[in-house]
């Protein structure tokens, strides 16, 4: 797809702008404020990230002219299996015959390296802007040779200013959520003391085994640079562990994380006897801390129960900086429940550009929507709030 290129729709005109374009649109700079991935954090994920996304802009006018939004979006080829160990053997038996079979080229609107948001240039224009993307991404993709447009990650909230999708074709489905957690604590032992009985007993445990190693300290920055090329093979090893892949983090996406976001951008850093063993990549913004990524070192991350340290790390440094609230992203849901996190539910909106495969994909994605096939999600208090 070209830059230039522009769609009617009822209310005004869609244009397809490209990443060097954005700086000649004073709307950009206001494009997510408040919003933790505010305009700064699309640029660095469209100039560090790897090839796989082709990255567009949608800048969305009304009939007098006036700039409603510039709202990202971004073409991948996407396995629509990925994640989902149920399906991979059958499919990958269909694959040795048809290589393509349910790999698909995508139009996603949203963020390749989190939660997707709205970009409305003023909170009461966001129904609007909405509708807008429904009249206007079909076209989009249908001109790129894209099968499917894909709302990717929106927070619940959005779904009343989504309201009217159904009608036009999308399907929505849940999204692996985000988990959250309320810091309504004096310190970490108050927190620890509203856990169940079990779940106490067994970090005491752990925390007894780690007060015995070698001590662990830990740094916390705005910008990782100086520690990059130490800490990078780090969130390597946790992302090939992942059973769900999409986005791959850069050493240029680190370095410009800090450089370009310092007010946001925080990086915990744990070393022991002065060699790091593990890192977490932070933002924080309006009281709450978003724990994106994590990297441990796998060599001593078991027996030092890293990911249970690091957690109590990150969680006594929130506290202590007046944080009200704890997000963490999607999958490793087994230990969050027993930390007592909630689910902080994603949304995927989900159109086939053919009316006619459309109504069969509609039926496929009960089968396809990556939640069904975790079975810790359904534990949680608020699950149904995935659904409703």
């Amino acid at each position: 797809m070209s830059s230039g290129q522009t769609i009617p729709f009822p209310n005004g005109v869609a244009r397809v702008l490209s990443g060097t374009e954005l700086g000649q649109c004073e709307a950009w700079q206001n494009a997510f404020v408040g919003k933790c991935k505010d305009h700064r954090f699309y640029e660095i994920v469209e100039q560090t990230l790897d090839s796989k996304f082709e990255h567009h802009y949608l800048l969305l006018e009304d009939k007098s002219g006036a700039v409603r939004a510039i709202q990202p979006f971004f073409f991948v080829q996407q396995n629509l299996v990925e994640g989902i160990p149920a399906l991979r053997g059958a499919v990958e038996m269909i694959r040795r015959r048809f290589p393509r079979f349910l790999t698909m080229r995508v139009l996603m609107v949203g963020n390749a390296a989190g939660e997707g948001h709205l970009s409305a240039c003023a909170p009461e224009d966001e129904a609007w802007v909405a509708n807008a993307l429904c009249a206007t991404l079909k076209t989009c993709a249908q001109q790129a040779g894209a099968s499917l447009v894909v709302f990717k990650d929106f927070p619940a909230r959005y779904r009343e200013a989504f309201r009217n999708f159904p009608a036009s074709g999308y399907t929505r489905v849940p999204s692996m959520p985000m988990t959250e957690l309320q810091l309504r604590y004096t310190d970490f032992d108050h927190y620890l003391s509203t856990l169940g009985a079990s779940t106490r007993k067994d970090l005491r445990r752990k925390f007894r085994k780690i007060a015995t190693a070698d001590p662990i300290t830990l740094e916390v920055v705005t910008d990782l640079t100086p520690y990059v090329d130490e800490v990078y093979p780090f969130y390597l090893q946790v992302h090939e562990r992942s059973p769900l892949k999409f986005e791959r983090l850069t050493k240029d996406y680190l370095r410009s994380l800090g450089q370009r976001m310092p007010d946001r951008a925080r990086f915990f850093v744990w070393r022991q006897n002065g060699k790091a063993v593990a890192f977490s990549v932070a933002l924080v913004n309006d009281g709450v801390i978003y724990d994106d990524y994590l990297g441990l070192d796998y060599r001593v991350a078991l027996d030092l129960h890293l990911y249970f340290h690091t957690l109590r790390d990150i969680l006594t440094w929130s506290i202590k900086q007046g944080l009200e609230r704890y997000r963490s992203s999607p999958l490793n849901y087994q230990p969050k429940f027993h930390l007592g996190c909630d689910l902080f539910p994603l949304d995927l909106y989900v159109l086939h550009t053919s009316p006619f495969l459309n109504q069969i994909f509609r039926r496929a994605l009960r089968f396809l929507e990556p939640t069904r096939h975790d079975p810790v999600l359904k534990k949680f208090r608020n699950a149904s709030e995935l659904y409703g």
